[in-house]
């Protein structure tokens, strides 16, 4: 298995079947917000990018999605740089979200925001050790994972 991250196909502006001509390069020309998202199930991957979509809001940037299966594919993502939010699904198999959330919390001055998918309430408090930044349960909620990402995504342009 490769440890390469896995960057998810570019959307394309669709209505009604028909790609509208300019929405491209208005795409291309707004600002952009890049996302690491890990977890190893690619269905928890999928469910999170289409809660959110290419934009979590309107007054937040579009989101340029990363989505990684590995933590060194994750840990190789934040060490590059450029990355203003990451997603970590704390039930993913062997390398969990709470410990790499750990990890990079104490590992970089800047660290990005994290949000934590969580299975269980009780998990508020490893969530906390973790130095998440916030948490959302399973089952997920489309419009619970968008306002929260929209909201760490302010908070963060606007420090």
């Amino acid at each position: 298995m490769s440890t390469e991250p896995r960057v998810a196909p570019p959307a394309t502006s669709v209505a009604r079947g028909v790609a509208r001509a300019g929405d491209d390069a208005a795409a291309a020309a707004a600002p952009t917000a890049r996302v690491v998202l890990y977890s190893d199930d690619s269905s928890t991957r999928e469910a999170v990018r289409r809660a959110v979509g290419r934009r979590a809001s309107k007054d937040t940037p579009m989101v340029d999605w990363l989505e990684v299966a590995t933590p060194d594919a994750m840990l190789a993502a934040v060490a590059a740089g450029g990355v203003d939010l990451l997603v970590l699904d704390g039930e993913t198999a062997k390398v969990g979200g709470f410990g790499l959330a750990r990890e990079i919390k104490d590992s970089y001055f800047d660290a990005p925001p994290v949000l934590l998918l969580v299975a269980r309430a009780q998990d508020a408090w490893i969530a906390a050790w973790s130095q998440a930044d916030a948490t959302v349960p399973y089952p997920l909620k489309p419009m619970e994972v968008a306002d929260t990402v929209a909201g760490l995504l302010r908070a963060r342009t606007s420090a």
